[in-house]
């Protein structure tokens, strides 16, 4: 038992910070009086933390789930990326189980964290659409690297800014993201022209689209086309998101508010 208590001392020992994921208010209050930052990571503040982390989704993945509360609590600056991190949380139902020993710099801020928490649409959608974005950047379509670019949220005003290129497969129909036939179809048509229009609820609105939003006032990073303007654009003129694949370079951007939000490679997300 000794060295069963020796291995479980130094998963916590020299810790810089422990996470809390969705502790209950008894397991909270025994960490009052820890010598390290204790940092809430939940749904919602139930136990009034001083420090505290909005997690989107009950992730059901424990990585994702760490992830997400690491980037929000390196975004909100309660933890720096030379820290150590213990985070407790739980692999089964119920209460918290598991103890992980972290380093923050394994999980620097790629802006995943400010796509879910800061967007308008519901976050299971986005996280639908961004993992959709992500496999089409690992395997392709039939083995060639594509481009996609999905706009997320307020779908009335870009059905209003855009034209239609072709066909809408998806018109007077009521599929959602997030399904895996559809998302298999998604798949299929993304090595056609155009952008889908994704609803805040997570239903397909259209594909096909083609995007126009004003030039003017948009600005992005040197190298990046079209496709990438157009998310810029119609994101800047609408409350929705934009989550692109470039074909060129195979990384996934997503932009708000006509800013790029986020850059990150597939492979090593």
């Amino acid at each position: 038992m000794s060295d069963l208590r020796d291995l479980l001392g130094g998963i916590v020992d020299d810790v810089d910070a422990i996470l809390l994921f969705s502790p209950s208010g008894t397991y909270h209050e025994s960490f009052a009086d820890a010598e390290v930052p204790v940092i809430v990571v939940a749904g919602e503040d139930t136990v009034d933390a001083e420090r505290f982390v909005e997690l989107p989704l009950a992730f059901a993945d424990v990585r994702d789930r760490i992830r997400f509360g690491m980037e929000g609590a390196l975004d909100a600056g309660f933890v720096e990326e030379e820290h150590v991190v213990a985070c407790a949380t739980n692999v089964f139902e119920g209460a918290i189980d598991t103890v992980t020993r972290v380093n923050a710099d394994s999980f620097s801020r790629s802006g995943v964290y400010d796509l879910f928490v800061e967007s308008r649409a519901d976050p299971s959608v986005i996280r639908d659409v961004f993992e959709v974005a992500v496999e089409l950047g690992k395997k392709g379509q039939k083995g060639k690297q594509v481009g996609a670019l999905f706009v997320v949220g307020d779908a009335g005003k870009v059905m209003n800014k855009s034209r239609p290129l072709s066909y809408n497969p998806f018109e007077k129909s009521h599929v959602h993201v997030g399904d895996p036939i559809v998302n298999v179809m998604l798949k299929e048509f993304s090595r056609l022209d155009g952008a889908f229009v994704v609803s805040d609820s997570g239903k397909i609105v259209s594909a096909y689209r083609y995007l126009e939003p004003s030039a003017e006032g948009t600005d992005i990073p040197k190298g990046l086309g079209a496709r990438h303007m157009a998310a810029a654009g119609i994101t800047r003129e609408t409350n929705a998101v934009c989550i692109v694949l470039s074909e060129s370079d195979g990384l996934v951007r997503a932009f708000q508010g006509g800013d790029l939000i986020l850059e990150l490679d597939p492979e090593e997300y």
